[in-house]
């Protein structure tokens, strides 16, 4: 699905003013309700045609008037996505790695600078509390936040104890911008993040059908068409550059690819979420490093058992022109009738594959099974056709101990 092609840029304008002075942009009150919700300081023109989201995505711009030409964008003529919502952390102390190796899933305590990974905070039954993605500059350790981050603070703050670490909010000095496979050289940058999906780090696993078992990303996982860069960019660098002097792209687009290419999201986390639901394992988690807070329920899943839930990837039905939200319900038959399987957690409209959206799903659903998503209102629901991310069913290279009936006297006649 595209758009018709047009000669205008996606974003292109003359004058430029710092970004607060135009339509579309939050006004005052907004700014005070949601502190972490920082303003852009890349200035705009006067004539943007920005579009901003709401929440916390309130000073970031969703698209730019042309959503599916923004995607393109992005990825033929090196756009950039402006991340204000993004928030910058930073590390420093001689411990900084040592310390969070022992505390959150990533092994990190033999980090190479400039290698980019990233790491979860997990609650003591393997629940998915943070998430931060990481690079280190050798002197400093550089982590993108995005979810739950004042709680994620709280917990690093409070775990510090006598190790030589100092963490850093830096997010009014520093802000993030994206773009796919390479960012502009005439930015300045603090530090480049070089998303490390979809490869499969060592001591990790893949759970994604397409590549389960083996020690790398399968040729056919999607993630290795869209190779996502984020920049750290100084605050003052941003002030004194214009929106103008590039190709821009909104958030939507953004979203979009990343649904394109099976990649998790906030979005697809929840207050349940385990890291092998979503196939976090190849990317965010070492399972052969020490413990911390989670590890015991992520080793037991991968060694004995299943996720309750797993990640999908949907092809959602637009001959209605009518797109189901976020959060809606997925459908499919149980027992004779239409009953709930799951939620859409991510959606949006692709320039080339139309509507789609991951979803998080029971594990035991049929990989064939017909979905649909309700609509509310007593709407008719959306179709939509799965198409496997996580495995349903993976095999164990650790069995269960045989029973031993002469010692283990359970369910048997006395």
């Amino acid at each position: 699905m595209t758009e018709p092609e047009s000669n205008e840029p996606v974003s292109n304008a003359p004058e430029s003013h710092a970004l607060g002075q135009g339509e579309n942009v939050p006004e005052e009150e907004s700014l005070q309700s949601n502190v972490s919700s920082r303003p852009s300081s890349l200035s705009r023109p006067l004539s943007s045609t920005a579009v901003f989201g709401e929440g916390e995505l309130q000073h970031t711009p969703v698209h730019y008037g042309s959503p599916l030409r923004e995607q393109r964008a992005l990825l033929e003529k090196g756009a950039i996505v402006d991340l204000p919502h993004l928030r910058v952390l930073r590390l420093s102390g001689a411990d900084r790695l040592s310390w969070l190796n022992s505390i959150t899933t990533q092994k990190l305590d033999s980090l190479a600078p400039g290698v980019a990974t990233e790491t979860l905070v997990l609650d003591p039954n393997g629940r998915i509390e943070g998430w931060l993605k990481l690079v280190d500059d050798g002197e400093s350790l550089w982590a993108i936040s995005e979810l739950h981050t004042d709680a994620t603070l709280e917990f690093l703050r409070k775990m510090v104890f006598m190790m030589r670490v100092e963490i850093e909010d830096v997010s009014d000095e520093f802000q993030c911008l994206g773009a796919v496979l390479k960012f502009p050289d005439v930015l300045p940058t603090a530090q480049l993040w070089n998303d490390p999906w979809p490869h499969i780090g060592s001591g990790s696993a893949s759970y994604a059908q397409v590549d389960l078992g083996l020690e790398v990303a399968g040729e056919d996982h999607p993630g290795l068409e869209t190779q996502f860069v984020i920049g750290i960019v100084a605050r003052t660098d941003l002030q004194a550059t214009s929106a103008s002097e590039f190709t821009m792209a909104g958030y939507d687009a953004w979203e979009a690819l990343r649904i394109a290419a099976w990649r998790p999201g906030v979005n697809d986390i929840d207050h349940k979420s385990l890291v092998g639901e979503l196939d976090m394992l190849r990317t965010s988690v070492h399972l052969a490093k020490g413990c911390y807070r989670g590890q015991e329920a992520v080793a037991r899943v991968h060694n004995l058992g299943q996720p309750p839930r797993r990640l999908v990837f949907v092809h959602l039905d637009g001959s209605g022109h009518i797109q189901p939200e976020t959060g809606a319900e997925v459908l499919a038959e149980v027992r004779g009738s239409q009953r709930p399987v799951g939620q859409l957690t991510s959606v949006a409209l692709h320039w080339e594959l139309g509507p789609i959206g991951l979803a998080v799903v029971k594990r035991n659903l049929a990989a064939d099974a017909p979905l649909s998503f309700d609509l509310g209102d007593d709407a008719a629901p959306v179709a939509g056709a799965q198409e496997t991310i996580v495995a349903p069913v993976r095999e164990h290279e650790i069995d269960l101990p045989a029973r031993n009936r002469d010692v283990d006297m359970r369910n048997q006649r006395r």
